[in-house]
């Protein structure tokens, strides 16, 4: 419980019942389309993060960014075996992040909102800011630090000299 009194949830999320439907006696079997439970946004938002959270979805989701591929097309790009390329598909599929569609026996897959390219371009940047800070930094640590002056760099000359 949060300790802001005026604290409210900003986002509902149905649930999946816990027991499975029957025939009869289960209430809430019965009930579970009415079952909502209310989880905060910043929850939904992490959950979110934590499906882009593997370096095989994001690299999925940059190959796609140039089109719909199939499994064996993705394979060799995003360099995984096809049964962890499968799972990790599965995970953006659930999350909404990638949609399919069939040609044949083909099943492709593509970028399920294009915003999702855009957050990735976004991330790129900040890190790219973030490593150009610190490039900054490290050239400054390493620039030769100005001559001293005074009786101090005169000791420390006469120290240096043989």
């Amino acid at each position: 419980m949060p300790a802001d009194e005026n604290w409210k949830p900003l986002h509902s999320v149905r649930l999946p019942a816990d027991d499975p439907p029957t025939k009869r006696g289960n209430p809430r079997a019965q009930n579970r389309d009415d079952r909502v439970t209310t989880t905060p946004i910043y929850q939904v938002k992490a959950e979110f993060f934590k499906t882009l959270g593997h370096p095989a979805r994001i690299r999925v989701l940059e190959v796609l960014r140039d089109g719909e591929r199939s499994v064996s097309e993705l394979v060799p790009a995003v360099g995984i075996e096809a049964s962890h390329l499968s799972q990790q598909l599965a995970v953006l599929r659930r999350a909404n992040l990638v949609q399919t569609r069939r040609e044949g026996t083909s099943v492709l897959y593509s970028v399920g909102n294009p915003m999702i390219l855009e957050l990735l371009d976004l991330a790129r940047k900040i890190l790219t800011s973030s490593l150009d800070d610190t490039r900054a930094l490290l050239a400054e640590l390493e620039a030769p630090a100005p001559e001293a002056t005074g009786k101090r760099a005169r000791r420390t000359q006469a120290r240096a000299k043989p």
